[in-house]
């Protein structure tokens, strides 16, 4: 029995091959390499390249390996660019999907755990949020999640998909061997370190008007190391029974972005400059996680549930790939 992990050369992605791996598991990759590296890639996972939505080539996969079960990561995830590009969000997270989808239907594979967001929600009614919390999403990426969301249910009312959507919130941190990198990089934690090592001259704050303490944006960060176990949890839950469901990802402690910086100086030991910037459309101004359901029903238990430790991960991390 073998998991095919889209996207499986990303941030994310990457990790939870190696979990997967480390668990027995025979893991297949499909990935394009956008957004991904091919040497974050474990060399025991077999790799594709090609399109999450390219029907011939997921039929070729699935003859050639026992896919059971399916992870998919493969997005693209810049809230700003979906602002300024929608169609090119649309046409990538929602109608590769479905592509990818009707394969695994047409070939009886009905395990699948969705990287979903807590973008999904939007403007935020009440905090910490929970799974019942009102989605209305505020840019087109989380638009392009709750679509595929939708889809999921329905494909499970009509053909019997069993699945997980996981809506986390913040990924952050980093273990001994793979970290953060994007191109272009927009994630706060690896800015803030960029600054520390003399890459960028300061960070950008973007609005310091919010309805919160200090006027910053504040966010919910988890480390992408519990993200990966949630992922692997999900999937065993499915092959033990479990009923299709949502799930949110968060330790529950919001933090400003200029909280965020003042906790990178503390445990890098530099000062790190900052200049503030206009919003940017369809940033929410909170999102905090209830994750409650995940942890009861999954027995999910994040490690690393202190900012200050994530952090530190992610700078070590940095330090050594430099």
């Amino acid at each position: 029995m073998s998991v095919l992990v889209t996207g499986g050369a990303g941030y994310i992605g990457s990790i939870t091959v190696r979990d997967l791996l480390k668990n027995k598991k025979k893991v297949i990759v499909i990935d394009n390499l956008t957004n991904g590296y091919l040497d974050a890639l474990d060399k025991d996972a077999v790799f594709y390249k090609g399109n999450v939505g390219d029907k011939n080539l997921l039929r070729r996969i699935i003859d050639e390996n026992n896919i059971t079960s399916c992870i998919h990561f493969s997005a693209f995830a810049y809230v700003g660019e979906s602002v300024k590009e929608p169609k090119k969000y649309f046409q990538n997270n929602v109608s590769q999907t479905i592509n990818l989808l009707d394969v695994l239907i047409e070939n009886e594979i009905n395990k699948f755990v969705f990287s979903s967001t807590c973008s999904t929600y939007g403007e935020p009614k009440y905090l910490p949020i929970d799974e019942k919390h009102p989605q209305n999403p505020t840019n087109p990426y989380g638009w392009s999640k709750f679509m595929v969301e939708r889809i999921l249910s329905s494909y499970d009312d009509a053909y019997g998909l069993k699945f997980v959507a996981l809506r986390y919130f913040n990924a952050s941190g980093a273990d001994e061997e793979l970290g953060e990198r994007h191109d272009p990089e927009t994630h706060l934690i690896p800015l803030i370190l960029q600054v520390a090592q003399g890459k960028k001259e300061y960070i950008s704050i973007y609005g310091d008007d919010y309805p919160t303490p200090d006027g910053t944006a504040i966010r919910d960060y988890i480390h992408v190391s519990d993200l990966s176990q949630a992922h692997i949890l999900a999937l065993e839950y499915l092959f033990n029974g479990g009923k299709s469901e949502f799930f949110n990802l968060g330790n529950g402690d919001g933090y400003s972005v200029k909280q965020v910086v003042e906790t990178a100086e503390k445990v890098i030991g530099k000062t790190i400059k900052s200049k503030i910037e206009p919003k940017r459309d369809g940033d929410p101004s909170k999102l905090v996680a209830n994750s409650q359901k995940a942890r009861n029903v999954l027995g999910w238990k994040p490690k690393y549930s202190q900012l200050e430790k994530i952090i530190e991960t992610a700078w070590k991390w940095q330090k050594d790939k430099n």
